[in-house]
């Protein structure tokens, strides 16, 4: 979809993969054969996989830079209040409707998305092209130089890290520490509402300063600190739940930052593929991930989960330096006429 964002424009493939994705999730609502909903589910994956390719090249061309990491945060926060909001507003809908009826309902719902997007299409302005540039020349090139694929790598252990708090912190928590499943519940909400929170911080303090990287070291570094002492410390109930909200905001607030890093990293007209390869990252990391933490927990030693997830977070430091690194010694490779 990057390839296709960067080469076409972003707003065609926004409008139709919103459509795809929407119009899949009702169809399952009249599926007679698990093995439909099978095909419409993958269907409404081919939609979703167009965000972040198109979303980021039409904010890159639509902002002014001086507000630029507000726009990303908000982003953020906006698609991370809908992932918090989907599930309980889904069993209310099913018991309300029927299964059916909510994914009816559900799809439905993205429609008026759609309509919107077509009526105020003229403010989205896709991204600026360097001239004479052939986006759908030497996009592999780009991919495979250093600076992408160290982003690429970034994305991944962070996502790695966050797989071990988001499936198994409660289980960590009352299995290490005692703590009740009502109090290690909420460090998870506490955790996840610090996060969401923290993106905006890191959206304001994205457009007030250059010095990204920085920001990103030391957020990350207190994030892991707050990680490891929940992991190895027993603390009291409402001390662990502060903690957790603190660490949750430190990576919260650090996303947006990276997100620019990856958006100046990008050369005109290339935004798409970049950030769309990036991402693939995420979801590579967020699924290798759970099951061997599953195992570390089976095999007696859940203590270590954390202090795996801390050890994961400073490593993708690493990751981000070199991306950085790379970005500054030489420019990434954009084909010409």
């Amino acid at each position: 979809m990057g390839f296709l964002v960067d080469r076409f424009g972003a707003r065609p493939f926004l409008i139709g993969g919103t459509l795809v994705m929407t119009s899949s999730i009702a169809a399952m609502g009249f599926a007679t054969a698990y093995w439909q909903i099978v095909v419409l589910a993958l269907l409404s994956g081919v939609g979703n996989s167009v965000f972040h390719p198109a979303d980021y090249a039409i904010l890159s061309g639509s902002i002014d830079p001086a507000r630029l990491g507000r726009s990303f945060a908000f982003h953020t926060f906006a698609g991370n209040i809908g992932f918090a909001a989907a599930p309980p507003a889904t069993a209310a809908l099913m018991l309300l409707f029927g299964w059916r009826g909510a994914l009816i309902f559900v799809g439905l719902l993205g429609l008026p998305a759609v309509a919107a997007i077509v009526w105020q299409s003229r403010i989205l302005i896709d991204q600026a092209r360097r001239p004479q540039s052939r986006p759908s020349e030497g996009g592999v090139g780009l991919l495979l130089s250093r600076s992408v694929l160290m982003f690429f790598a970034f994305f991944m252990v962070t996502a790695m890290a966050g797989a071990g708090i988001q499936s198994w912190l409660i289980t960590i928590l009352h299995q290490v520490h005692g703590v009740t499943l009502a109090a290690a519940s909420s460090a998870l909400t506490g955790y996840m509402v610090g996060q969401i929170g923290g993106v905006l911080v890191g959206g304001w303090v994205a457009d007030r300063t250059s010095r990204h990287l920085p920001f990103v070291v030391v957020l990350t570094i207190g994030a892991a600190a707050v990680l490891l002492l929940v992991g190895v410390v027993s603390l009291p109930e409402p001390a662990t739940i502060g903690a957790l909200f603190a660490g949750g905001l430190m990576t919260g607030a650090r996303n947006t930052p990276r997100d620019v890093m990856v958006k100046d990293a990008a050369p005109p007209g290339q935004i798409g593929k970049v950030f769309g390869f990036v991402s693939s990252g995420m979801s590579l990391g967020g699924a290798i991930m759970p099951v061997p933490y599953g195992m570390i927990i089976d095999a007696g030693r859940p203590e270590l989960v954390l202090v795996v997830v801390a050890v994961l977070l400073l490593l993708s430091l690493l990751c981000a330096g070199g991306a950085r690194a790379g970005f500054r010694r030489a420019p990434l490779p954009v084909a010409a006429e």
